[in-house]
């Protein structure tokens, strides 16, 4: 191996506001560990004299939200550059086909995130069934006892039926979280057969058949041309009343002007926090129905839980640099099938 890969020339391309509790001590301590980092200050934009610099020397690029559209002309003024890894999910944002072209590694640190957002999802799984929300509305109003089982009659998890869309990180980490409950799972993604969707412990099953099955329905598709409107008027229909659709995916996973539809009904419930527009208009019925729990796409990580992510990043630099495969690389062949 090139003995210059040992410590590979590194520079950050991330927007500092948006990365700024990943930018902490033990970050840079560890870079300086891994990586000759060639500056501490992190590129929020790819032109001019510094960046230009930078780029000049940079083996490993580690990027984060905010990193700009490595392009090709971006990228003939990095000709030693390697490897970019991304500290954040897609890498749609910034990754180009001239990545490819060139023979770069890429990874993305969509594993890590896929952890608060299975957390999330556990939690608002297991409120639905036990009608958290709306309970908590109505004591809000009683301020009295009630024998609640007949205010919201099928109350609890015990041998419920989830449907998992989708066996994205995300769907994965869910199905892992749920095992310990008395749940039943279906999960209904069609690149995954009877036999592995066993291994994850749920029952493959079509989308529709899912719909009409489950207690809980919760989202893990990745957003794609095809998968866009996936939900659509048809589909909501076919979800049982009184059930709870959950979205932490993508909100134009779902059609919605149907799905406003069926919530003002009040015939299902929802848990969004993901919606399209990604923020909705002030007007939207969404914000007060009794329900809807709408969060303002929160579940993936935040704080705290970005720290997680960049952590993962340096990881794959660190096997770069001793010459091993990434663990969580993405190929152009994944293209297709990614967020």
């Amino acid at each position: 191996m090139n003995a210059s890969l040992q410590r590979p020339r590194t520079v950050l391309a991330l927007h500092p506001a948006l990365c700024a509790d990943q930018l902490v001590d033990s970050t840079f301590e560890r870079l300086d560990r891994v990586t000759r980092l060639l500056d501490r200050e992190p590129l929020s934009e790819l032109q001019g004299e510094r960046a230009t610099r930078l780029l000049a020397e940079a083996e490993v690029l580690i990027s984060s939200w905010g990193c700009p559209s490595l392009d090709r002309e971006v990228l003939d003024r990095a000709p030693a550059l390697r490897l970019v890894a991304h500290a954040a999910g897609t890498v749609k944002q910034h990754v180009t086909e001239a990545c490819y072209e060139r023979g770069l590694l890429v990874s993305s640190a969509a594993a890590a995130n896929a952890i608060p957002v299975a957390e999330f999802t556990l939690a608002a799984i297991l409120f639905a069934n036990k009608g958290v929300l709306e309970l908590a509305r109505r004591y809000q109003e009683l301020r009295a006892g009630r024998l609640w089982s007949r205010e919201l009659p099928g109350l609890g998890n015990y041998r419920k039926r989830v449907g998992i869309v989708g066996a994205s990180h995300v769907g994965r980490r869910v199905l892992e979280l749920l095992r310990p409950h008395d749940l039943e799972c279906l999960l209904a993604d069609p690149t995954v057969d009877g036999e592995e969707a066993a291994s994850l412990g749920a029952r493959a099953t079509g989308l529709d058949e899912l719909l009409c099955a489950c207690d809980v329905v919760s989202l893990h598709a990745p957003l794609l041309p095809s998968t866009r409107g996936l939900l659509d008027a048809r589909r909501l229909a076919r979800l049982r009343d009184g059930s709870t659709l959950i979205n932490t995916a993508r909100g134009a996973i779902v059609d919605a002007d149907a799905l406003e539809a069926e919530l003002v009904s009040g015939r299902i419930r929802a848990v969004i926090d993901t919606t399209d527009p990604e923020v909705l208009p002030p007007d939207s019925p969404l914000y007060d129905l009794p329900n809807v729990l709408l969060t303002p796409h929160v579940a993936g990580s935040l704080g705290a839980e970005t720290l997680r992510m960049m952590e993962l990043a340096i990881d794959e630099v660190e096997r770069f640099a001793s010459g091993a495969a990434l663990a969580h690389g993405v190929g152009r062949d994944d293209w297709g099938r990614i967020a």
